[in-house]
């Protein structure tokens, strides 16, 4: 018999997680009339929309929304859903789970080539097993596991239903 999920963040949870950080990015980015949310798919792109919609809520500032495709175990090559002048302009990279770093590293590449403003980094739920020198600048929620342990965000309707430990 399978064993009940064990969740560590339900989507009311979730949801004020979200909105904290929402509300830290316009404080840290306070003068900026625009604001690029770079989601990595799949995952992160729905925790993007969905930050783009409360910045909506809490802020005028511009938000524009980009996806960035790689494949996680051979990130290789990374594309952008829409080429865009990076430069002089703030990023900020969004992805559900950063686990070794090695994702959110890899998706700074295409940015590489640009002089961005600043680029940023938010994750809803932070593992503590950095192999790579990247730390997010918002975290939902930071957890400790082994190894063996994996963390999965369901989405449900395009909306984060929840976070499971297994």
């Amino acid at each position: 018999m399978p064993s009940a999920k064990k969740y560590i963040l339900d989507q009311a949870t979730a949801e004020k997680k979200m909105r904290r950080m929402a509300l830290e990015i316009i404080e840290n980015n306070i003068d900026e009339k625009e604001i690029i949310l770079a989601g990595v798919r799949e995952s992160g792109i729905v925790v993007a929309r969905h930050m783009q919609e409360l910045l909506g809520e809490i802020s005028d500032v511009k938000t524009e929304l980009i996806s960035i495709t790689l494949d996680k175990k051979e990130p290789g090559t990374v594309t952008l859903s829409k080429e865009i002048d990076f430069n002089n302009k703030v990023v900020i990279l969004v992805d559900d789970v950063a686990n070794s770093g090695r994702t959110l590293l890899y998706a700074l590449k295409p940015f590489l080539g640009f002089h961005p403003k600043k680029i940023q980094m938010l994750v809803l739920v932070e593992r503590s097993h950095n192999s790579f020198p990247v730390h997010p600048d918002y975290v939902g929620l930071p957890v400790s596991t082994t190894l063996q342990e994996h963390i999965y965000v369901e989405v449900e309707e395009g909306k984060i239903a929840g976070t499971y430990l297994e």
